[in-house]
């Protein structure tokens, strides 16, 4: 297997399919040892542990899946724990995991709501504080955020859970960045736009629980509803390739500390969020100096 001891270990929440599959095997190709975290490798995902192994072996990469629910503090700590007794360290975490929903806001009961928030937020919260003891102790890291453009572009209707609950994660990123930099640690936010193929979460998209509610939508709204991803997919080139934003998790892995931008954009449709982001990064660093906080502020955000 490749990693002659210069490649990283790396943690990929969320690694089943999709960005975190992807991301699992550019990283590995790149001479990385990365651990894919997988739920129910056993049941569920059992196809994907076992395409992840095959994978391993016909490139002669170094990757393994570890079970890992996001949703368990206890499944967090103890995929951690496996990663550091096997390699005695752990060098970068990729926040991937999440789910996605689809209907009329008002549909989505808060249990929904809750259980998405629980998924899409607090799972990097658990997986956090799992992983970053260890990389403190170690006096350095790379965290890894897979955003969404959604946080600050052109947002659609009919998202809204998903679109509340990244902007939230988006928000814990970026807290995260002042206050893990004193201890070595970076931090990268990889803001994807709207890939309608290379990935599941239209196809697996969650539905609303209040049925006559979403109903009452749908009467006024169903054409709208019915061409979201036609009309979403339309402004994204034919040649897009949501394994750029995997290429762009490896890029930023290989930077040194100290250099690595705070957001990547990898956004084919060009839905206005890179501009956004630039104006509230630049404020935000504009108000770190203004309070004495440069030190604080990571590459990308002192422009």
């Amino acid at each position: 297997m490749r990693n002659d001891g210069t490649g990283k270990v790396i943690l990929v929440t969320g690694a089943s399919s999709g960005i975190g599959a992807l991301s699992v095997r550019v990283l590995a190709l790149a001479g990385h040892t990365v651990y894919a975290g997988i739920r129910q490798i056993a049941t569920r995902n059992a196809t994907a542990a076992a395409d992840l192994k095959r994978y391993g072996i016909d490139h002669q990469v170094d990757v393994h899946a570890v079970e890992l629910d996001v949703t368990s503090q206890d499944s967090a700590d103890a995929a951690a724990d496996r990663i550091f007794a096997e390699r005695g360290r752990l060098d970068v975490v990729v926040h991937n995991a999440g789910h996605m929903v689809l209907g009329a806001a008002e549909a989505f009961t808060v249990e929904q709501f809750a259980d998405l928030y629980d998924v899409n937020v607090l799972g990097t919260q658990r997986v956090n504080r799992a992983a970053l003891p260890k990389l403190r102790a170690q006096g350095s890291g790379l965290l890894v955020w897979i955003g969404s453009s959604s946080t600050r572009g052109g947002c659609p209707p009919f998202l809204a859970p998903y679109f509340a609950a990244k902007a939230a994660m988006d928000a814990l990123a970026v807290s995260y960045a002042a206050e893990v930099l004193p201890f070595g640690i970076d931090t990268a936010i990889v803001v994807p736009g709207a890939f309608t193929t290379g990935t599941n979460h239209f196809a697996n998209a969650g539905a609303p629980a209040d049925v006559d509610c979403a109903e009452a939508y749908d009467q006024r709204h169903r054409p709208l509803m019915e061409d979201l991803g036609k009309r979403l997919a339309a402004l994204i080139p034919s040649d897009a390739d949501v394994t750029e934003v995997a290429e762009a998790v490896a890029r930023l892995v290989a930077m040194k500390h100290g250099t690595r931008p705070l957001r990547t954009h990898i956004d084919p449709s060009r839905d206005g969020s890179e501009v956004v982001s630039a104006v509230a990064d630049r404020v935000r660093a504009d108000f770190f100096r203004r309070i004495g906080l440069d030190s604080l502020l990571t590459a990308g955000s002192s422009l």
